[in-house]
């Protein structure tokens, strides 16, 4: 999951009219093996295709919306994905940010987009973030249960082993009433180890993803992703 409400596609309009002076639009196109949110397969383990565009302005300031097909095992059958935050740096090792993701689904019967506030901050190759959700529909989670209460914690570390080669190490806690009511879990980790590879024609990634999830085995992804300047 990476997702709109109206009020945001309004300011992120205004805002390409008066900082496009000093500013970049990028587009990214890609596909993965499997499509896996925090360790969990949007796809029931199946192909995704994926692609978004981002603005960046000089200042730290970005907005941007990003796609996938997903599968539930209901009539959903797409993701999209609205964000906006600011990124900044502290001399060339420390970086902070802190954004907005609204995770959409247009067509499912349920009321299930939510959103969350993510804060994060890096150190040469190491990066920490927490999110927390502050708005969700009323059918996110089961009617007993909190809609908005569910936490993430993220930490990582990617090395570069060359030019164009890195790997990279990622752990996640998630947590809270919408955790219980999505796994019958109060809280679970993931936890994963990636192979990444610049090529002049895009970016190729292997994968090796898994939880603590009861009945959860660990999953093996390919993915590629190009981007391009608009």
């Amino acid at each position: 999951m990476k997702q709109a409400i109206v009020s945001v596609s309004i300011l992120a309009s205004a805002i390409l009219l008066s900082f496009s002076v000093s500013a970049d639009v990028s587009g990214n196109i890609g596909a993965t093996s499997n499509y896996l949110w925090r360790g969990v397969t949007q796809t029931q383990d199946a192909v995704a295709v994926q692609g978004g565009l981002d603005y960046q302005h000089d200042s730290g300031f970005y907005l941007g919306t990003w796609a996938s097909n997903v599968d539930f095992g209901d009539d959903t059958s797409y993701e999209l994905d609205f964000y906006a935050g600011y990124a900044g740096s502290l001399g060339e090792d420390f970086g902070y940010d802190v954004s907005y993701l609204y995770y959409a689904y247009p067509d499912s019967d349920s009321n299930v987009d939510f959103g969350e506030l993510t804060g994060a901050i890096s150190w040469k190759w190491f990066s920490l973030s927490y999110s927390y959700l502050v708005n969700a529909g009323s059918d996110v989670a089961s009617e007993s249960l909190d809609n908005t209460d569910m936490s993430y914690i993220d930490a990582g570390v990617s090395y570069p082993l060359s030019e164009t080669l890195s790997i990279s190490a990622h752990y996640g806690y998630s947590s809270g009433d919408i955790v219980t009511s999505w796994f019958g879990t109060s809280n679970y980790a993931d936890y994963s180890v990636s192979l990444n590879k610049d090529t002049d024609f895009g970016s190729i990634s292997f994968s090796l993803s898994d939880t603590d999830l009861n009945d959860d085995d660990p999953k093996i992804t390919l993915g590629y992703s190009y981007s391009f300047e608009l």
